[in-house]
């Protein structure tokens, strides 16, 4: 008899397979029993029917709980009232194992009840909806880079300089010499870019940031494309294209499950090309007409991110941000060197920043100059500056969050549901 997944069911109509999977839940009505069993990769009504009260498969029935283990061999029905349209008639069960006093039952529990049990939270029905449709935001992204042309490139996690600020990095120790987890990949993404002209990495970066909002983690993935002889204008344009894709795979593919999420997808569908796009200095006024106190020079915090992404229905671009609050590698503006190329993509329905990322500098002097001034260690920029020694040319890239974006696809109030095992503030465990 063939073991099947769940999810391949309408495939074996009146016919007998395996299924290897948990109890989800189970309930009696006269002389049938209902079991409900999911398998990862969806759930089927399984069913036993029997005249007499003490049939074997009954007796084995009522020793099950929630998310005790179980094979059970029987015929593909079809049938209109099950959950996914089929169900199984068993009549062959074998209980691999029992499972005592799970913890999380159907009653409503606290997030730090589950968090603290998120080994388990995994298998609920909302957080596997929001799983999936993470791993299609991840898969919807590598197929767009590389329907483009772009190699995907793996930079260190372990790296012996700082990219994003040395007040955000997680030291380590490297044998007898200090090394951080990485903050982003762009740095070494840059010298990629230059030997392959179009490159991105994918992984976890790390921010010892002392954060504890709905936004941050602290330990993210981010995908990060770099492009050789690209400006401004190309990034922003690679930036929305790639959204614009994550936005129509997801509805294209897990309906399903932003139907569980309850995710009205209408405000997702009407984005369009292209996003708007303004200068810091006029974000600021237009915060300031909506009665934020931020003054010029001040970076965007999550209310200044909210308030913006409420005045349009599209996400948003803010360019040419104070230098000041940028990274020492960003290219200046020629007609106001207090500014830098620089953009970031704010998403819609309050979710805040999503894309962060502009032009880099490519002219050698300008940029021993900006590492002498962020007071940066130039042996271990060294092989940085090279790059502008061999060949340099202007090129551009960004970074995706990829648990902002997930939250904001799934509209979640926190992105801790966005990942597997999130780091947040304090907390490793589990």
């Amino acid at each position: 008899m063939k073991w099947i997944y769940i999810e391949e069911i309408a495939n074996y109509k009146d016919q007998d397979v395996e299924i290897r999977g948990w109890v989800y839940n189970k309930r009696s009505s006269g002389k049938v029993r209902f079991i409900l069993v999911r398998d990862g990769t969806g759930i089927i009504q399984a069913t036993i029917s029997s005249e007499k009260n003490d049939h074997p498969l009954f007796k084995k029935f009522d020793l099950l709980t929630q998310e005790s283990s179980i094979i059970l061999r029987g015929r593909v029905r079809e049938d209109k009232r099950a959950p996914n349209g089929y169900e199984l008639n068993i009549d062959h069960m074998e209980i691999i194992q029992i499972a005592k006093d799970y913890p999380i039952t159907p009653k409503e529990h606290s997030t730090p009840f589950l968090m603290e049990h998120r080994h388990l939270w995994l298998r609920s029905k909302k957080q596997h909806a929001v799983l999936q449709i993470r791993a299609e935001i991840i898969k919807s992204i590598r197929d767009f880079f590389d329907g483009r042309g772009f190699l995907l490139m793996d930079t260190p996690v372990l790296t012996p300089s700082a990219c994003e600020g040395t007040t955000t990095l997680f030291e380590t120790k490297y044998f007898d010499q200090n090394a951080y987890l990485t903050q982003s990949g762009q740095l070494y993404n840059e010298a990629t870019a230059m030997a392959f002209g179009k490159v991105y990495c994918f992984g976890p970066t790390f921010r010892a940031e002392k954060s504890k909002t709905r936004r941050h983690l602290m330990e993210f993935w981010m995908v990060e494309p770099e492009v050789a002889f690209a400006y401004l204008k190309d990034i922003i344009d690679l930036g929305e294209d790639l959204i614009l894709n994550i936005i129509e795979q997801v509805i294209k593919n897990n309906q399903k499950q932003l139907d569980i999420l309850e995710r009205d997808t209408k405000p997702l569908e009407n984005i369009k090309k292209p996003f708007p796009c303004i200068r810091y200095d006029d974000a600021v006024k237009l915060l300031k007409e909506k009665g934020s106190k931020i003054q010029w020079g001040d970076d965007f915090g999550s209310p200044e991110e909210t308030l913006l992404s409420q005045i349009f229905d599209n996400p948003v671009c803010v360019t040419h941000f104070p230098a000041k609050i940028k990274a020492f590698y960003m290219q200046p503006d020629d007609e106001r060197p207090d500014l830098v190329l620089g953009v970031d993509v704010i998403a819609s329905e309050g979710y805040g920043e999503i894309i962060g990322g502009g032009q880099r500098i490519y002219d050698l002097k300008l940029l021993e100059q900006k590492i002498k001034e962020y007071n940066l260690p130039r042996e271990a920029y060294e092989w940085y500056i090279d790059l502008r020694k061999y060949g340099t040319v202007p090129h551009s890239g960004f970074g995706l969050g990829i648990e902002r974006t997930v939250a904001w696809i799934c509209k979640l109030k926190h992105v801790r549901e966005t990942i597997p095992f999130p780091r947040l503030l304090y907390k490793i465990y589990p």
